[in-house]
Formats: structure tokens, C-alpha cells, sequence
């Protein structure tokens, strides 16, 4: 065996065999994998091997496709059969809800490129002749997809990879890994040791016990998932057609044809059980092993499924698998860098893992490779998970995930298991108020306020807090709103080295006097957006920085890890030391100078500027900016005095008629200012000149990163750019990804959207050709299945001059 490697991937499963495969195709064949046992016998070999197109996630759904689009070519490219069967899919709708999703997902599926249909149905019991579709009000048909043999599938990216180059060595198990002085890896194996620069963990259900030696937490329960297999049928013995795959809500279940047989798969909403220790051993004995049949537990889903298809009913079992399958706190896999490490990468964590094997390996071998992959990671990126994601927050989301997997989540619906997880002083405070809070990066955060007690009445469309948030948008347009956001990422960059450090690594000019405020952004090598910081000079060795709460592990990497060694750098992170409340409003001076000596008069507290200040006997630092886009302040202070400060500005404003506010109300303003989004108009997709942010690069600067790149991009032009627009009449915002049509061209996605309540118009974000975006011009964007039409706008709906902001 070799003894240093450029990569080691440890785990012979699709994960990582499908990591292996692509990275080989990336020119990187100096690679090695390493198995303990066989390929494919953890839980690859006991899948179920489905592979749908059908899935609501913009990024998942193209990684879903490039699966889609390789599997039926492996056997050509390799010479290994697959067992591909193209036999498509319907997923049924038994709500109205669910059908409004299904118009949503068809707008994905245009800009993606899968096909899709709904479905009546009538017409899907002629493409399904055995099916009772009894309370079914449509289906989504994907005709792309269908389902393969795992192990084949599996080995097929195996031989592909060992033909480009890679190594494959079985039979071997890693004990170790250890972090060298020089910055590589030592890999500890059963046949010796291997050096190397990256490491992937993509061992599957024993993911978290490689991370463990090298410090990482990873966020995975491994829960018991059961099918059953038929007797052969006659129905499908007297037919060549195979029936698609049926994915049903009302029995909880996916079920299908397996060759002449039928294969049911339950995710009983009672929930699984875990799956450790494996029924081999504690350690790491299993090795192709399963659970005992346990038919009780998902008996009352099974007889739906009878009732649904009459032939599985009179057909025997002959085989029940029951095997572990890995969910993570939000069903998504964990695919990218481990937080805190240098090139240590995880490919692991995912629960329909035939399914995304090939697209996962495609894009982490791009980020591996390039510095970056073709789609935004954002949703699959481990560092969305934070220490608070522990293994009780794990269990019980993992559990939550499995128990709902076909119960649809609906927009704005929070589901409660392992919550609260991270809070402020405020959050009990604030819920007594009525706050209806929301999760980002484990924080409770305010959502909206109810001022009557009603419970939000979920869904795709505007419902019964639309008139509640119009009345927190109107207090923070007309009076004062008070909101509090301390989930805010905080750090601070300090050093003799600091401000040198910033701008070589931000796009924009650092501010050169104590107190000045800016936004920058940090870029790939490739002039791609990775994040946005707004950045306050304390002094000249000491810089504050805030982000988005997402971004808070991920930001803190991005920074700590561009550090020379030769400079005098340290980046803190400063998250949970301090509280925030935003004070904002044309009365929000009115309010603030009730309770501190500070001058607050334009002349003396410039937009855009900050100082440190004593508000209600507590010293805090008073930042004039704001995300909504009025006269305002955000307030940070210790932690500790965030409960007393909000106190003392409630009392201030009650004569001046002060409200709560939460993040919906947030939404709407910020795009009645046209304020982009970090997530969504701002990806590593995007670039500063595409998203229209040009002026926030300083292009004199000698250098910044990203700069030569979006030099090039800057000079060659964009194949698409960002719009602002307002939409015609509509009963449903903008999520993301719908499609933007040019008759019936597809011309561009939109990113995000909102209705600006203190306008009354529907507004969006949207990236189009260039030739679709000039003011005034007009195209029509697709909305839960209905097409509307969009006028582009030249400037913010609300004051395009900043006066307010400057007031």
C-alpha cells in the first residue's frame, strides 16, 4: 500500500466511491480509498436504491439530477451494469397544500432540467393501473428518474475510478488520524500508515466515530429503516411495463416494482428506532448485517399500502430489510469541510444516499478541486451545525425527520423537536409577548408577533398573519419598531496586521477612520460571492465584523484560514458575548435620545457610522445601519444587559407608539429597499458584477482576492444579471427558484421575493439574460403554476436616495 496520497476517502460506500469517481474525473487521480470491509457493505448494499428527481431543495435538486443523468450512462462509461430502471416517478398530493408545492417544485424542475408533470388522478391510474387513488387530488410525475441496483451503481463509479486513476484498497480498516505539524494528515490504518493532504470521511453510519479522532461532532442519528419484498405477482408477471415509483403521504411509504415482485418501504410516523449498536458488534464488526424483521411497528402503514395497491396484498413476503440508515438534524447530507480543520472534508450524514452518491461526489470534488463547486453548497455544508447540535438537538431532529419524512414541511411551519437550542436573555421574555420565534443556526429568533394569540395557518400562499405583519412593517415605516436579533455572527479581526489582512481578502476598501462603517465581501480565486461582512473599525488594529447567522461557522473558517503565517492576525469569534437590538424608524432618534447624553443629531452621528455610547446607564456600541431601511440604530451589548436595554427602549418608545417586529416584517422591508439577501442573491454562483454590486469592489485597490477574475468578468460580460422587479397581482410570494419566462423560454430563476406591505406591491429578486433586464422591461415569472407578469425596476420602491437612512 502507498504511503502518501494527494487524498484519502475513508469509506467504501456511495458516498464516498461516488466522491472518488468524480475526483479522479477532475484530474485528481493521486486518491485513495480505504474499506474496512467490502464496497458497499454498510448501508449501501441494504438500500432500497430509489433515486427521485422530486424534491424541493433548488441545490438538492440538481444534485438529485446529475444522479439521474449518470446512472443510466455508468454501464456504458465503465462496463458494469447498474440495474438502472428509468421507470419514473409520482408522488401523490392528498392536500391542497402539497398541490401547491408540486406547482412550486415544477417551477424547479424547468430551471433544473428534469421533467415534470401533474398529474390528474385519472391519469395516474393509467400509468398505474394497480393503484386505488381514493383520496389522491394529483401526482407529481418525474420521468427521469427511477431506481438501481446500489451495489452495482456503486461498483460501476468504482471501476470508473480505478480506470482514471484512483486507488481502491479493501479489507483495511483506519484506526486513526492524526494532524501533522506541516499541515498534512497521517492516516492510521490496519496495513500501515498513509500521508496526505486531504482526507474525506465518508464513513457512512460510522461517520461520527472517524470525526471523533480528529475532534469533530457530527450531527447523524443511524435509525432502523424497513422494506418488504413480494412474492412475484401475476399482474406484473403478465406485463413487460414496470410500474413507476409510488411515493404516498397517506400510508407514509414509498412503494414500487422489483423486477416481477413488489417492495414496500415504511417510514412509520411513530418513528424508528436507533440503529446502534449494529446487530455485528459495538465496534466495527458489521459488515453486511441487518436487524431482525420488526413487522409490528409499521403493520398500519403496510395495510394502507394493501388497501392503496389490492396485488401486494395477495402476494407473501419473502424478504424483510432491515438495515441503518443515517438522518441528520435537517435531512440533508453533510457534505463539505469539517469546521475549524484544513482540508479535512465530510461526504456523510445522508438518509436517501444512492440517490445523492453521484451529484454529492460531483460537486464536493469541485469545491475539493476548484476552491468552490458550480452550485451553492449553503444547504449540504456541515458548518450549518454548531456545538449546540449535540447529540440529544441530533436525536431528536433525526428522529423528527424520519417520523415526517412524507409529511410535507410547509412554509412557516416550525416543527419543535430538540427546540430551544440557542437563545438569548429575551427569548422568554419576548414569547411572552407573543413572539412566534423561528430557527437559524440553532438561535430562537422573532418571526412575528401575535397580538391576539392566533397560530399561524401555514402555507404557500398569504394567510391569516399577512394583516399582522403589515402592522410591524407600518410601526417601523411610520413610528419606531424595536427587533431582537442577537443571532447576528460576530467577530472580531484584530492586529497590528489586521487592516492589511481585511483588504487583501475583501473586495471593498477597509474604512481608514475609527468609527466608519462599510460592506465587504470576501471572494473565491474565481471572483464568486462567499460571503458578506459589515465591517466596523474600532481603532486602527481592531475591526468589528457581522455576518449573516448562518454563516457563522463557515465566515469564521473563511477568515482564520486566509491568515499568513507571517501576519499579526487573531480572529475571535464573539457570537454568543453579545446581544442585539434593532431600533428603527423615523421616531428611533426621538427614542434613543430619551436615554443617552450622546448627540444623536445627524452632524454628530452620521449613516453609517458608529460610536460607543451609554444608553440607560448601560455602554453598548451604537451602529447607525440597518437592514430595513429607515433612521436607525442596531445596538450591541454584553450579552448580560440585553433584558434591561430592552426594557429601557420599550419604556422610551411606548409614547411614540413603538412596536415588535420580527424577521417576516424584516423580508418585506428590506425588499422594498432592494436589499439583496446573503444565501440567495448573493452565492459563490454569483459574482459581484452579475449581483449588480459593483460598488461596493475597489477595483483601484493593487490587490484583493478575486480581483484578476472579476477583472476578466467585468470586461467579457455577464450571461446573467440581477433584477429588481414588481410583480403583477398575486396571492403568494417568491421562495426561490421559480422560473422567469420569456413566452415559453425560460430565461432566468428567481431568487427571493416578498410583498412590501407599505406599498402594496409584490416584489422579487430574479437573475436574467442581460437582455431581459433593463428598467421598465417586462417578462412573466411562474408562480405556483401560474404565470405573472413583472415590470424590472430602476431603483428601490422606497427611498431610492437614502434620505431616510441620512435623515
Amino acid at each position: 500500500m502507498q504511503s502518501h496520497s494527494r487524498v484519502v476517502v475513508v469509506g467504501g460506500g456511495m458516498m464516498g466511491v461516488g466522491l472518488l469517481y468524480h475526483l479522479a474525473l477532475e484530474g485528481w487521480d493521486d486518491c485513495v480509498l480505504l474499506e474496512k470491509g467490502e464496497l458497499t457493505s454498510g448501508s449501501t448494499w441494504h438500500a432500497a436504491g430509489q433515486c427521485p428527481s422530486f424534491i424541493g431543495n433548488y441545490s438538492m435538486a440538481q444534485i438529485h439530477h446529475y444522479s439521474n443523468l449518470l446512472y443510466p450512462e455508468l454501464e456504458k462509461l465503465t462496463g458494469q451494469a447498474t440495474g438502472w430502471h428509468g421507470c419514473g416517478g409520482i408522488r401523490f398530493a392528498t392536500t391542497r397544500e402539497e398541490l401547491d408545492w408540486f406547482r412550486y417544485v415544477e417551477g424547479i424542475s424547468r430551471n433544473v432540467g428534469f421533467r415534470m408533470q401533474i398529474i390528474s388522478p385519472e391519469e395516474c391510474q393509467k400509468i398505474n393501473p394497480f393503484v386505488d387513488v381514493t383520496g389522491v387530488l394529483a401526482g407529481a410525475w418525474t420521468l427521469d428518474d427511477g431506481h438501481v441496483d446500489p451495489s452495482g451503481c456503486c461498483n460501476a463509479m468504482a471501476i470508473g475510478a480505478r480506470k482514471l486513476g484512483a486507488t481502491i484498497v479493501r479489507g483495511n480498516r483506519v484506526t486513526n488520524i492524526n494532524s501533522l505539524p506541516g499541515g498534512e494528515w497521517e492516516v492510521v490504518t490496519e496495513q500501515g500508515n498513509i500521508i496526505c493532504e486531504h482526507v474525506v470521511d465518508a464513513g457512512g453510519c460510522y461517520a461520527d466515530r472517524i470525526g471523533a479522532w480528529v475532534g469533530v461532532d457530527i450531527p447523524y442519528i443511524n435509525l432502523r429503516h424497513q422494506y418488504i419484498v413480494t412474492e412475484p405477482i401475476k399482474e406484473f408477471l403478465d406485463r413487460d411495463e414496470e410500474m413507476p415509483v409510488i411515493r404516498d403521504p397517506y400510508c407514509s411509504a414509498y412503494y414500487r416494482q422489483e423486477q416481477k415482485s413488489g417492495l414496500i418501504g415504511v417510514y412509520e410516523t411513530t418513528g424508528s428506532r436507533e440503529a446502534w449498536p449494529y446487530p455485528g458488534g459495538q465496534d466495527w464488526d458489521a459488515e453486511s448485517e441487518l436487524f431482525p424483521a420488526e413487522l409490528d411497528p409499521i403493520m398500519p402503514w403496510l395495510e394502507r399500502v394493501m388497501n392503496r395497491v389490492p396485488v401486494f396484498a395477495e402476494a407473501g413476503v419473502v424478504k424483510v430489510i432491515n438495515g441503518a440508515i443515517a438522518h441528520t438534524p435537517d435531512d440533508n447530507p453533510l457534505v463539505g469541510p469539517a469546521a475549524g480543520l484544513r482540508n479535512f472534508w465530510l461526504c456523510c450524514g445522508s438518509s436517501i444516499g444512492i440517490a445523492q452518491g453521484g451529484g454529492c461526489g460531483k460537486y464536493l470534488a469541485q469545491w475539493m478541486v476548484h476552491g468552490e463547486a458550480e452550485i451553492n453548497m449553503a444547504s449540504v455544508d456541515p458548518r450549518r451545525f454548531g456545538s449546540w447540535a449535540d447529540k440529544e438537538y441530533s436525536s431528536a431532529k433525526g428522529h423528527e425527520a424520519y417520523a415526517e419524512m412524507y409529511n410535507l414541511l410547509l412554509p412557516g411551519e416550525e416543527r419543535p423537536a430538540g427546540r430551544p437550542a440557542r437563545t438569548s436573555p429575551m427569548y422568554e421574555r419576548l414569547k411572552a409577548r407573543g413572539a412566534v420565534h423561528t430557527e437559524a443556526m440553532g438561535w430562537e429568533r422573532p418571526k412575528w408577533f401575535s397580538p391576539d394569540g392566533r397560530e399561524e395557518k401555514c402555507g404557500f400562499r398569504h394567510n391569516n398573519v399577512f394583516d399582522v405583519v403589515a402592522e410591524e412593517c407600518k410601526a417601523v415605516r411610520e413610528r419606531v419598531g424595536v427587533l431582537e436579533l442577537s443571532s447576528f455572527s460576530k467577530y472580531e479581526v484584530s492586529g497590528s496586521d489586521a487592516a492589511k489582512f481585511l483588504n487583501r481578502e475583501c473586495a471593498n476598501k477597509m474604512p481608514l477612520r475609527d468609527g466608519r462603517i462599510i460592506l465587504a465581501h470576501l471572494l473565491t480565486e474565481h471572483g464568486r460571492i462567499e460571503n458578506e461582512f459589515t465591517v466596523t473599525r474600532l481603532n486602527d488594529n481592531r475591526f468589528y465584523l457581522l455576518s449573516a447567522a448562518i454563516s457563522e461557522l463557515r465566515d469564521f473558517d473563511l477568515l482564520s484560514h486566509r491568515i499568513m503565517e507571517t501576519e499579526n492576525v487573531t480572529v475571535t469569534n464573539i457570537t454568543d458575548d453579545w446581544g442585539v437590538l434593532v431600533l428603527a424608524g423615523p421616531r428611533s432618534r426621538d427614542v434613543l435620545s430619551q436615554l443617552t447624553k450622546t448627540d444623536l443629531r445627524n452632524e454628530q452621528f452620521r449613516w453609517l457610522t458608529a460610536q460607543t455610547i451609554e444608553v440607560a446607564g448601560i455602554e453598548l456600541r451604537a451602529l447607525r445601519v440597518n437592514y430595513v431601511g429607515e433612521l436607525g440604530w442596531e445596538l450591541h451589548v454584553p450579552m448580560n444587559h440585553l433584558e434591561p436595554l430592552y426594557d429601557a427602549v420599550w419604556s422610551a418608545g411606548e409614547s411614540l407608539g413603538i412596536a415588535d417586529f420580527g424577521v417576516y416584517a424584516v423580508n418585506s422591508l428590506r425588499m422594498e429597499k432592494a436589499y439583496r439577501a446573503y444565501g440567495s442573491e448573493l452565492t459563490t454562483e454569483i459574482t459581484m458584477i452579475d449581483a449588480d454590486m459593483e460598488r461596493f469592489v475597489a477595483f483601484e485597490k493593487e490587490h484583493f482576492t478575486g480581483k484578476e477574475a472579476l477583472l476578466t468578468r467585468k470586461a467579457e460580460g455577464s450571461n446573467f444579471h440581477l433584477v429588481y422587479a414588481q410583480v403583477s397581482t398575486c396571492d403568494s410570494d417568491i421562495r426561490g427558484g421559480e422560473p422567469v419566462l420569456d413566452g415559453e423560454s425560460v430565461i432566468g430563476v428567481a431568487t427571493s421575493g416578498a410583498y412590501g406591505h407599505t406599498v402594496g406591491k409584490q416584489l422579487i429578486f430574479a437573475y436574467v439574460k442581460p437582455v431581459n433586464g433593463a428598467p421598465v422591461s417586462t417578462f412573466d415569472i411562474e408562480i405556483l403554476g401560474k404565470r405573472h407578469q413583472c415590470e424590472v425596476l430602476s431603483e428601490p420602491i422606497v427611498d431610492p436616495r437614502n434620505e431616510r437612512l441620512r435623515s
